[in-house]
């Protein structure tokens, strides 16, 4: 039996992520943040990993793709909290 892939909308939430190997996929609302590494080896293995990288690029190619998108987005608005443990 094998495990059931997890559906990964992009852009749907701050919640979901995915790992393919050492690469992690994280969905945000404006962003999705790609971060590690992984091997495409010339094996089954690496197949399976680029099938799964391609499946996720393409949903976010996708998604842009049918938006109206501005040049960039306005960079993060960054608060400055005091620090609880002083």
């Amino acid at each position: 039996m094998t495990a059931k892939k997890k559906t990964f909308v992009p852009y749907a939430n701050e919640a979901d992520v995915l790992q393919v190997d050492n690469l992690m996929i994280e969905n945000r609302l404006d962003r999705i943040t790609i971060s590690g590494d992984v091997d495409l080896t010339f094996d089954k293995t690496g197949l399976a990993h680029a099938q799964r990288l391609k499946e996720v690029i393409d949903a976010v190619v996708d998604k842009l793709a049918g938006q109206d998108l501005p040049d960039q987005l306005p960079p993060p608005v960054v608060a400055k909290v005091d620090n609880p443990f002083n």
